[in-house]
């Protein structure tokens, strides 16, 4: 088990904490002190000198572990021949080579094009341009619940807190939000939704009908699997719908992988589950294991703006683009295999859990991107926020660290080449938690 040597947050961590409020902004949002000092694989180490089991790799960034030694041995190599030359205005191999390997990735026969960019919200902010700009059209559709970055553009396309969006209208206009995967003839329970049919047809026979024009609409924001939102699967015909849709009435769809994407549901992305190719796709967060590199892909057809409409200084940095070929080799090479069978594992255990447990509500996810609801009690299903919260907190007091997401669900997005081992231990350490705070809150 998890040992751990002196008191959470220890002297150390306290310091850094204090020095960290004054002179950090107050916007991060830190759900306990946990100061790192290193990492290796699914395990940490602050700097006090206690060991934690890591379940968030850095919100799913750090997909091949903790500073593993061929991703670090990629970027040693590329920083001692250069760090920077602008991929915007010059060429370098390295960036070449990660856009082609991006383009084969992508689903479907249609050849692809990629813009690189620093982050998640960036790519999102280039297929916002290129989905106006190539379509001719102002608005966007997308989903409450939806999460898609903090950028202006990004931040108008999300929905899921308000706190994101509070004191900082006017957003960018022209951006309409339905819920996600939602039928006005189901009963929508808490996140999860279970309808199959008609799930899209408040957009076509409600939205076009009495809102806004289709034919005005540039393309359809979708997360595969919802993130922040509460790690929510959709119903098995709902991007099929969607897909219909967007088709039936000129729209792109937009396919959010940001952080459901790079193998972390066990497949290179999560769309591929529902076998729809979407027209854009935006990633970061797992692309290149820690490093800041994000990418907006797509469909060759779609890429008509000119030379000087969309650019990005650091986007594509050599740096960061040789992690990411090597994360990629790692993940096709048996990384997303594992995390295939290590999310059959939590979900096995899970559910286990679920018959001791009144608290415990959905269980939900694809590969390792699992979530659990957590509610007062199962005949209720009133989300609680108070004991997931409690939880988390827990939790990292007992040496696994762990996030929530959504109105009241907690996480488990660990590297995808976590042995089973530690997936056996850290959920030993999670419902030994739950039992305490099912009897304190």
């Amino acid at each position: 088990m998890v040992t751990l040597k002196h008191p959470i947050p220890g002297p150390l961590g306290t310091a850094f904490v204090k020095r960290d409020d004054d002179a950090i902004s107050p916007s991060y949002t830190r759900s306990y002190p946990f100061v790192i000092d290193h990492g290796q694989g699914s395990l940490v180490w602050d700097v006090d000198g206690n060991e934690y089991i890591d379940f968030t790799a850095g919100i799913a960034v750090t997909s091949t572990g903790h500073s593993h030694p061929e991703v670090v041995q990629a970027i040693k190599d590329q920083a001692e021949k250069f760090i920077h030359m602008s991929g915007t205005d010059f060429y370098y191999p390295v960036q070449i080579e990660l856009a082609e390997k991006l383009n084969s990735l992508m689903p479907g026969d249609e050849p692809k094009q990629t813009f690189f960019t620093n982050s998640g919200a960036e790519s999102i902010e280039a297929a916002f341009k290129l989905a106006r700009y190539t379509t001719g059209r102002p608005r966007m559709i997308a989903f409450i619940g939806g999460f898609h970055g903090r950028t202006m553009g990004a931040m108008s396309l999300s929905a899921s807190k308000c706190v994101h969006r509070q004191g900082f209208a006017p957003l960018v206009p022209g951006v309409t939000h339905v819920p996600y995967a939602y039928c006005y003839r189901c009963d929508y329970n808490l996140e999860y939704p279970k309808c199959d049919v008609h799930c899209v047809k408040y957009i076509e026979k409600t939205l076009f009908k009495r809102f806004i024009p289709a034919d005005e609409v540039a393309a359809v924001f979708v997360e595969p699997i919802q993130g922040e939102g509460g790690y929510v699967v959709p119903p098995p015909l709902f991007h099929a719908r969607l897909r219909e849709l967007a088709d039936k009435y000129g729209i792109l769809l937009v396919d959010d992988e940001i952080q459901a994407g790079m193998g972390r549901t066990g497949k290179i992305f999560a769309i591929e589950h529902w076998g729809v190719v979407p027209d854009i796709v935006t990633i970061a967060k797992g692309i290149a294991s820690g490093m800041p590199l994000g990418a907006m892909v797509a469909k060759k057809s779609l890429m008509t703006w000119p030379s000087g409409a969309h650019a990005n200084t650091f986007g594509g940095n050599p740096v960061a683009c040789a992690a990411a070929l090597v994360t990629l080799r790692l993940i096709e090479n048996g990384m997303m295999q594992n995390a295939e069978r290590m999310g059959e594992r939590f979900m096995e255990r899970l559910k286990s859990m679920q018959a001791k447990h009144p608290t415990m509500g959905d269980v939900r996810g694809k590969g390792l991107m699992v979530g659990v609801e957590l509610v007062k009690d199962k005949t209720s299903t009133e989300p609680a926020t108070q004991l997931r919260d409690a939880v988390v907190q827990q939790c990292f007091e007992s040496g696994l660290l762990m996030l929530g997401c959504g109105i009241s669900s907690v996480r488990f997005v660990p590297a995808l080449n976590v042995p089973a081992a530690l997936v056996d231990q850290g959920l030993e350490i999670f419902e030994h938690v739950l039992s305490k705070a099912e009897e304190e809150v």
